[in-house]
């Protein structure tokens, strides 16, 4: 990326490791952590002498603090007209992202970092088992340090809401944000319904609808698309919602130990989660744009994912959180495929149990497989 655009920004959830992929990338590059008082300061007071006075090549961390920087950036980098001048991250996406959409639209390369996949993080326990992985979730500090996973995701949302949030919006009742979180984590899996959620918060429609772009511009949750085909006219047209770590999901729906969460009553859907997340991550870590949707048509015909990311093999998926594989999990998968010419060797259903094998109309995948390939 560096070598195709003068400024490379990286967005991503807080604590994902931007900051440290980026150190270990470029280390040549001179360091600025806007957190740090003094470095705020002098940026927010003399924007320009700040970037004049500094090397061509130039990381800056938390940019997001220091606005009019933008601008000089932009200025600095058509000027010598070279590639990789500038490195920007921050933990607070929204206002970054802004930033750099006003400022260097044209002039930058967005990377987006999500935690761990399961692929990597078994690098670091090469003993990890998707349930596991399914609990802690792929955040890189919980796979270096040894820590409750409650610990570490009570601190992770605190300092979310009173750090980020709460700078960003009018959240005058930190309290209903912190419900509307969990209210998000009771809907993972399902349609997305902004009154409902409303509702049960007691907030209006527009703050549900604010909040909820809060939460996917800054890599907490993601929607899944509905499937669009012009040959039927009564697909559903609502999004389904999916947080991008499963961890996370698992604290906020209270579940306490890897043993809990596969007795759960959520277990199916923090599943379906897993494999949805880790799909999204395998695609973005490859460099290429998902294209990703879910089928649900009026007869109640389903199927849980469509991987359209590769036009010449796309792929349907059905997610079942079942150790024994049955046939008629492919029931849905064999009627959208026949509907939309998708043979057998594209459909898979991908299940908790650990053989995988073929039948005449799909084949099924163990969680395991289907994470590391």
């Amino acid at each position: 990326m560096a070598t195709w655009f003068p400024v490379v920004s990286v967005m991503g959830p807080r604590q994902s490791g931007k900051s440290t992929l980026l150190r270990h990338t470029f280390p040549s590059y001179e360091y600025l952590n806007l957190e740090t008082r003094n470095l705020r300061i002098a940026a927010q007071r003399d924007p320009v002498g700040f970037i004049n006075s500094r090397p061509s090549h130039l990381f800056i961390d938390e940019a997001q603090y220091a606005p009019d920087l933008f601008p000089e950036i932009q200025a600095a980098a058509d000027e010598r007209h070279e590639m990789g001048q500038y490195l920007l991250s921050g933990s607070q996406n929204f206002l970054l992202l802004k930033h750099v959409d006003e400022s260097l639209a044209g002039r930058v390369g967005i990377m987006q970092l999500l935690p761990l996949s399961y692929r990597e993080a078994m690098q670091a326990n090469p003993d990890l088992t998707p349930d596991m992985f399914m609990f802690r979730g792929g955040y890189p500090h919980l796979h270096e340090v040894d820590m409750p996973e409650a610990t570490y995701f009570r601190s992770y949302i605190t300092t979310y809401i009173q750090r980020d949030v709460a700078e960003i919006l009018d959240v005058r009742n930190l309290q209903s944000f912190r419900t509307f979180l969990k209210l998000c984590a009771q809907n993972a899996g399902q349609l997305v319904n902004i009154s409902k959620l409303a509702v049960e918060t007691g907030v209006s429609n527009k703050t549900a609808k604010e909040w909820l772009s809060i939460l996917t511009s800054s890599y907490i949750i993601f929607m899944l698309p509905p499937y669009a085909s012009n040959e039927r006219k009564r697909l559903t047209k609502t999004a389904k919602l999916y947080f991008y770590d499963t961890g996370l999901l698992s604290y906020l729906l209270g579940i306490t130990s890897v043993e809990q969460l596969v007795l759960h009553k959520k277990r199916g859907e923090v599943f379906e989660n897993l494999i949805i997340e880790e799909t999204l991550k395998k695609h973005l870590n490859a460099d290429e744009e998902p294209e990703l949707y879910f089928y649900r048509d009026s007869n109640q015909v389903e199927v849980d994912l469509m991987d359209m990311t590769d036009v010449g093999n796309p792929q349907l998926i059905e997610i079942k959180s079942g150790q024994t594989a049955r046939d008629d999990f492919c029931k849905h998968l064999v009627t959208v495929g026949n509907e939309l010419g998708m043979p057998a060797e594209q459909r898979s259903v991908v299940y908790r149990g650990d053989t995988d094998f073929s039948n005449a109309v799909a084949s099924f995948v163990s969680a395991r497989t289907f994470l590391t390939r």
